[in-house]
């Protein structure tokens, strides 16, 4: 086994062995407590710019196969961090195995390393920059390679996710048109508002907002994305446009978009949410969801000065899930309801979402 190195921006050091590509990766180091989906995750446009920490021991055991993505275009993490490593994959559906499968889209990837005491590090230190290497095996240099690396938060990585051209997912005949500003959208988000009726088409997150509204859409969806929203200017330009024209749905950071449009502030976590075990509660039914999720940053509600209500609220931490316009048909929710991977608890806001658009076409 070859020799691989991590490097956290605070200079802490973990010593493991290399797996997927060789090479050098710079990103955003965060855990994720899922036990499985770890090909859905790699594949996760939210994740660009980060290295994943995997919580739970072993990956790979049931090895990759050609359903389980959530985006075109194969793996977006800069990196992947495991404990243990299973290159002998069993499984009906596996077509390869996870090293290969990092490999060939030239993702590193480091294992054998005490991925516990990295995670409580991050718990207590926060999510920082780091450095995996399978190539400099000295921590000074490396070190200093992350120092001068830009943070996320300074990069905008919403512009190499979006697609580059409008496409069609789904056009259905004489269903209701849900247009989706893509600003790295999971395509488990797509399957969904198939799923509950709208014909559903794509654009990418910097089209302008005119361009939507001549097509008379029924909807618009804010897709999840990576990255800091405060930098995203064009988004939020566009999205003011939006407001009180159409209905809207937001899911993560769609969310903090939207909550930025409306004038509000974001802020971010200390270590983010990122995982398949977030009990989520509605403030409106009372009901408590298992929620997927994934994001640094959350929306300021009190900042929005009474213009929505809080709809959804973590049970860990408090933070806020979720909220709704008092007068216009605009929703969104900071965890993925979508999942892929995770509980499918959350996936009756698409139907929340399909009677907003339903009563306000009727009105």
């Amino acid at each position: 086994m070859k020799k691989a190195i991590l490097v956290l921006k605070d200079g802490t050091v973990f010593e493991g062995f290399s797996f997927g590509a060789e090479g050098e990766s710079i990103g955003e180091v965060v855990f994720n407590t899922s036990i499985t989906g770890y090909q859905e995750i790699l594949t996760d446009p939210s994740y660009k710019g980060q290295i994943v920490v995997m919580t739970y021991t072993q990956m790979g055991n049931y090895g990759v196969n050609e359903e389980d993505v959530e985006s075109f275009g194969g793996p977006k993490v800069e990196g992947f961090i495991v404990k243990e490593y299973k290159n002998y994959p069993s499984n009906w559906r596996s077509k390869g195995s996870l090293g290969d499968y990092l490999k060939n889209y030239g993702i590193v990837g480091i294992h054998g390393i005490d991925t516990r005491a990295l995670t409580k590090h991050l718990r207590d230190k926060g999510a920082q920059m780091g450095i995996i290497s399978t190539l400099n095996h000295d921590p000074v240099s490396l070190h200093k390679k992350v120092l001068a690396h830009p943070d996320i938060s300074e990069i905008d990585h919403v512009s190499d996710m979006m697609c580059k051209e409008p496409y069609w997912y789904h056009n259905g005949k004489d269903l209701p048109l849900c247009i989706v500003y893509d600003y790295g959208v999971k395509l488990n988000i797509l399957r969904n508002l198939k799923r509950v009726g709208f014909s559903v088409y794509v654009v990418p997150g910097k089209t302008p907002a005119e361009s939507l509204l001549e097509m008379n859409p029924s909807c618009i969806m804010l897709s999840n994305g990576p990255g800091d929203p405060q930098i995203l200017n064009y988004a939020v330009k566009n999205i003011k446009k939006l407001i009180g024209k159409k209905p809207l749905f937001g899911i993560c950071l769609g969310h903090q978009l939207l909550g930025l449009a409306l004038g509000g502030k974001t802020y971010k976590l200390k270590f983010g949410h990122h995982g398949g075990n977030h009990p989520v509660k509605d403030l409106k039914t009372g009901r408590i969801s298992i929620t997927a999720q994934n994001h640094n940053y959350c929306v300021d509600i009190s900042s929005l000065k009474g213009q929505v209500r809080l709809t959804h609220k973590n049970l860990y931490d408090g933070t806020e899930e979720g909220m709704e316009h008092v007068e216009y048909p605009i929703f969104s929710v900071q965890h993925h309801p979508e999942a892929g991977p995770g509980p499918n608890d959350a996936l009756d806001v698409f139907e929340r979402f399909r009677e907003i658009v339903r009563e306000y076409e009727n009105v």
